[in-house]
């Protein structure tokens, strides 16, 4: 549940929430991160059509998780925004993928000594073309179940995608 492209001088607005989800106050992304408030975020999985998953690895100059896999496009639901539309405006900026339809696949929460968040995993299936944005995503590629176990066990995820998204992934994804 990446950070959005053009956010990393921390000015975006953030709803703050409670455990219920509640707007409890609105704060710049900067005072969200230095302040570890929970908030808001989307993950969303790109699927191809003969279910492999795509993965990239985050770029070395990301505020948060700087040069780790990924399992999803994503970031910080920006105050006022619903999560449906954090997710499609996050797939447009990190991507370049206009996807209509979003799939919900529902909610967790994830906290450790960095971030504190409620998201909502989606899913799109698309076969690219994609257009990364600079200083988004260093590399990426499609990759099956058993060769996402193999990145797994030898490379650093992204926590929060690994412990929300991919139990939601569960017999989704072509072995």
């Amino acid at each position: 549940m990446a950070s959005s492209p053009g956010t990393e001088s921390g000015m975006e607005l953030v709803d703050i929430v409670d455990d219920d989800d509640r707007v409890v106050a609105t704060v710049t992304r900067a005072e969200m991160r230095a302040n570890r408030l929970q908030h808001r975020a989307v993950s969303i999985a790109v699927l191809s059509s003969d279910g492999r998953l795509l993965v990239h690895r985050r770029a070395d100059t990301k505020d948060l998780w700087p040069g780790m896999w990924d399992l999803a496009a994503g970031g910080v639901v920006a105050a006022g925004e619903t999560y449906a539309q954090a997710a499609r405006r996050e797939l447009a900026e990190e991507l370049g993928v206009e996807a209509g339809d979003v799939e919900d696949l529902g909610e967790g929460r994830f906290t450790d000594h960095s971030v504190a968040l409620i998201g909502h995993g989606y899913l799109t299936v698309h076969d690219g073309p994609f257009a990364f944005t600079d200083g988004e995503i260093a590399e990426a590629r499609f990759v099956t179940r058993s060769e996402l176990d193999r990145l797994l066990a030898t490379a650093r995820f992204v926590p929060d995608n690994v412990a929300l998204l991919l139990p939601l992934l569960d017999g989704r994804l072509r072995e």
